[in-house]
């Protein structure tokens, strides 16, 4: 009887989670297809038009609606990203295997660690631009901003890979050490096989939360705007509908991360699953 209840009571849940979760994007996709060029923010769409996607990519004619500035900011946000990405999984791999061993400050290291996603981001925004004014360091989004957002997306990826590690199986590495197989070609042949579907969390991690950072790069990132500041200072002014149009592309195009990814991990498991049946059989 308890389950007959629980479980449509579970659903209904589960679907409001789902449409709390996702009913912005579905109006976001709605009012992007208004009319155009005059067309504003409006509901019920008395006109569908897929006008201000094509105003995105300029293959519209002028008007009063001042283009989007995604070309440059654009470009920024992608490399802030890849950069942060990288330096984050290396440095989170190489914490998360230094914690597999006891060493003295471990547990102080970790909290330092950790602390970069527990401060409030316009704290960290704000000590990054002060730091960089008292210092006489010129802000920008290829430096300052970007160690802003390592701080921040360097936790994410450490405790992705300390997860990782603590269901690690060390004796795979302690056989190919008896082999006398060097600790460098251990961790490239045995470990980061193993570790592979973690570094690509990882990775995910990282670059999303540094493509979509704002609070942290508005003080730390100087005159040069990522993509979140040139949105923000665009709709800051007034909101027209080629904001919800790029915003349906954005979502679309973190799905599409998601969907590599999961391909990735797919491939991953599948060739970790293939090297146990052959080691098995020989």
């Amino acid at each position: 009887m308890e389950s007959r209840v629980f479980k449509p009571m579970l659903a209904v849940y589960v679907g409001l989670f789902l449409l709390f979760l996702y009913g912005p994007f579905i109006v976001l996709g709605i009012l992007s297809f208004q009319q155009g060029p005059e067309g504003g923010p409006q509901f019920p769409i008395t006109q569908w038009s897929i006008f201000w996607y094509r105003d995105i990519f300029g293959l519209t004619p002028p008007s009063r609606v001042a283009p989007l500035p995604i070309g440059v900011s654009l470009f920024r946000s992608l490399v802030l990203a890849g950069m942060t990405m990288i330096t984050s999984t290396v440095l989170g791999v190489m914490a998360a295997q230094a914690f597999r061993k006891n060493f003295p400050g471990k547990t102080v290291s970790f909290y330092l660690i950790v602390l970069g996603m527990i401060v409030p981001g316009i704290l960290v925004g704000l000590g990054s631009g002060l730091v960089a004014t008292t210092t006489g360091i010129e802000r920008h989004w290829w430096s300052t901003a970007f160690a802003t957002h390592v701080v921040y997306t360097l936790p994410f990826a450490f405790l992705v890979m300390l997860a990782i590690f603590n269901r690690f199986d060390a004796s795979v590495e302690e056989a190919a050490w008896s082999l006398g197989v060097s600790p460098i070609t251990t961790f490239r042949k045995v470990t980061f096989p193993l570790i592979f579907p973690g570094v690509l969390s990882a990775m995910l991690f990282a670059f999303t939360l540094s493509y979509d950072e704002f609070s942290r790069t508005l003080l730390s990132s100087g005159r040069e705007q990522t993509l979140p500041l040139a949105i923000y200072s665009t709709f800051s002014v007034e909101i027209h509908p080629n904001v919800f149009a790029f915003g349906v592309l954005t979502t679309l195009f973190s799905f599409s991360l998601l969907a590599v990814y999961a391909i990735l991990m797919t491939l991953s498991v599948r060739r970790a699953k293939r090297v146990a049946i052959q080691e098995a059989v020989g």
